[in-house]
């Protein structure tokens, strides 16, 4: 039987001090030969500088986002200051045409009432009584400055004269006016086209339309609508030809003898602020002064 014989293979000291002494060789040829020289002064410099690098990437994000945030703040104060000068702006510019507006108004009346025949005081509307019942208003002249009761108050809008109401109740510095449309109120007005006489009369609200009675039935083929009725100037309380409504509605009454006909009133009594007070039992001084 053959046998096998198995061979090891150790290293000695020998072999040992020879890899040593051969790796030793190479390294020092290496170092000799400049193939494995290490520039620490370069490699301390690419990390410096690497790291520098990095620092002022992030010094440079930190200082720019502290300059965005800060000049966000600006732009919002600026923004801020902005809207409310804006505000007063818009304030401002609403505030010059209510008085534009109102300047308007007063030249208005004052214009009519330099023309306006009879003596007249132009008056505020400084309070109003919403009853519906009893809807005067007061005004701010008095006794003090020439108001008397029952005297004429008249209105104008867009250059238009209406009949507004007469005064009731006087006092030293304010008066109180029975517009027409109150309850309790009549005016003696005529229909302008056809001169018939008739009672004009309200219903205790401004936003109804007013009543004329006592036109006879004869009459219906000569009334229009849009025909307008005056003051008559009878009864002496109101001036007479001021202009009171025009004709919106016409009923025939079979048990009535005379016609119904609605007015609308030629004033938008919720949106008069100045009147005009006059007096019909003295001239105007201004056209007297003229006619001297």
């Amino acid at each position: 039987m053959a046998s096998s014989s198995k061979h090891s293979f150790r290293f000695g000291l020998a072999e040992i001090v020879l890899i040593v002494f051969v790796l030793f060789s190479g390294v020092m040829l290496a170092f000799h030969s400049g193939g494995f020289v290490v520039n620490f002064h370069s490699l301390g410099f690419t990390v410096l500088s690497s790291m520098q690098k990095g620092v002022t990437a992030v010094a440079k994000g930190i200082g720019d986002t502290f300059n965005a945030v800060h000049e966000l703040a600006r732009l919002r104060d600026e923004n801020r200051e902005l809207t409310e000068r804006l505000k007063n702006y818009e304030v401002l510019q609403r505030a010059n045409s209510d008085i534009r507006k109102e300047n308007e108004r007063l030249k208005e009346q004052l214009d009519f009432s330099a023309t306006f025949r009879e003596k007249n005081y132009p008056a505020q509307i400084i309070a109003r009584n919403p009853d519906s019942l009893y809807s005067a208003f007061t005004i701010n002249k008095g006794t003090r400055h020439g108001i008397r009761k029952n005297m004429s108050v008249l209105a104008v809008q867009q250059g238009v004269v209406g009949l507004v109401g007469k005064v009731v109740t006087v006092g030293a510095l304010t008066s109180l006016v029975m517009p027409i449309y109150d309850s309790k109120c009549s005016v003696s007005a005529r229909i302008q086209n056809t001169r018939d006489i008739g009672l004009v009369s309200g219903d205790g609200s401004s936003d109804l339309p007013l009543r004329m009675s006592y036109i006879k039935k004869r009459v219906l083929d000569e009334l229009n609508y849009g025909d307008l009725v005056v003051t008559s100037g009878e009864g002496g309380n109101y001036i007479g030809d001021i202009p009171i409504g025009s004709i919106s509605e016409i009923q025939v009454l079979d048990y009535d003898s005379s016609l119904s006909i609605k007015l609308t009133p030629v004033i938008d009594f919720d949106r008069i602020e100045m009147v005009i007070v006059c007096d019909r039992t003295e001239l105007n001084d201004a056209l007297t002064g003229l006619s001297k």
